[in-house]
């Protein structure tokens, strides 16, 4: 049975942004059967990435994991909530970091921002 995933990754400058609210846009990563098959830029909302509205927007694209930087609790609620697994901490090159992720070598941080000025 084919497997489809999609992964987004906060990005600027084609590597992940230090901070999901912050970021210029989301690279999504359509992905069957382990590799990665499309390859789309998303612009990000304005403003926090908790209160953005991007969750919902992009679970409604299909997006099933998050591949971030730093980010907020209230972020990763939001996300969670709309059934968006969220990996924190990650950094470099995304398309390095996706293939990083599909070989099993990405691992959430644990770790969050503590305000929304988190660099």
């Amino acid at each position: 049975m084919e497997q489809k995933l999609k992964i987004a990754v906060p990005t600027r400058d084609s590597v992940v942004d230090d901070h999901f609210g912050h970021c210029s846009y989301y690279t999504i990563y359509g992905v069957e059967n382990g590799k990665v098959v499309s390859k789309e830029s998303y612009p990000s909302p304005q403003g926090c990435g908790c209160k953005s509205g991007v969750a919902p927007i992009l679970a409604g694209m299909g997006v099933k994991v998050m591949l971030a930087g730093n980010m907020g609790q209230g972020a990763k609620n939001v996300l969670e909530s709309n059934n968006i697994e969220v990996f924190r901490g990650c950094s470099g090159d995304t398309d390095a970091l996706v293939e990083s992720y599909l070989a099993g070598n990405v691992k959430d941080s644990g770790e969050g921002c503590h305000s929304h000025e988190c660099h």
